[in-house]
């Protein structure tokens, strides 16, 4: 099956996971495994924006560098960030040096704190927009769909940046809003299992 690769240890995952050795643990322990941490919430959907028009590679290679020059995504310590920080950071060369993603960032960070006070928290926000599993169609078959392009849309009334509907769908990916997993791939029960047990916020 040209969807599925085998995995270091002899075992099926999906193919997407050849392109670099440092995607089989984020594939293993990350993707599609779902989170209600808005810290976590926050850093994935900013990171995603970084993404545009680049591989996911190199955002992964840069991540630590990214928590580093962001205080870990913390959005109440981003929001406070001021233009000398917008300079600093275009100067970094461990993150990707784009004006309007860094400042996108201060700016969604801000809006993030407005949507903790009139939502409760970004997960209760965001796990709103979990799609229908069995509506699903087949995994990694669509790059956007309703429910991103509906989040993305209001994301974008509510002021976010950087956050069109191909870009929210990765992260609702990412994220574990859906189980994207290809069929046979060993981590799709995995993360079915997780989801079964998961707590949706409210």
């Amino acid at each position: 099956m040209s969807n599925i690769v085998s995995g270091p240890d002899g075992k099926p995952r999906c193919a997407w996971c050849q392109t670099v050795d440092a995607f089989f643990p984020y594939h293993d322990c990350e993707w599609g495994f779902p989170v209600e941490d808005d810290i976590r919430l926050f850093e994935k959907i900013c990171l995603e924006g970084f993404q545009s028009g680049l591989s996911w590679r190199t955002i992964l290679d840069k991540r630590e560098n990214f928590r580093q020059a962001f205080h870990h995504f913390d959005f109440h310590r981003v929001a406070k960030f001021t233009q000398r920080d917008v300079n600093r950071l275009l100067k970094n060369e461990g993150i990707i040096r784009h004006r309007g993603k860094i400042e996108a960032t201060i700016n969604n960070a801000k809006c993030a704190i407005q949507m903790v006070e009139n939502e409760g928290s970004l997960a209760a926000f965001f796990w709103s927009y979990e799609p229908n599993e069995k509506k699903l169609p087949p995994p990694q078959s669509q790059t956007t769909s309703v429910e991103s392009v509906a989040l993305s849309k209001e994301l974008k009334k509510r002021g976010w940046k950087f956050v069109g509907p191909t870009t929210v769908y990765s992260f609702m990916q990412a994220m574990g809003l859906i189980n994207d997993h290809v069929e046979g791939c060993v981590t799709r029960k995995q993360v079915a299992k997780a989801r079964k047990q998961f707590s949706r916020p409210a």
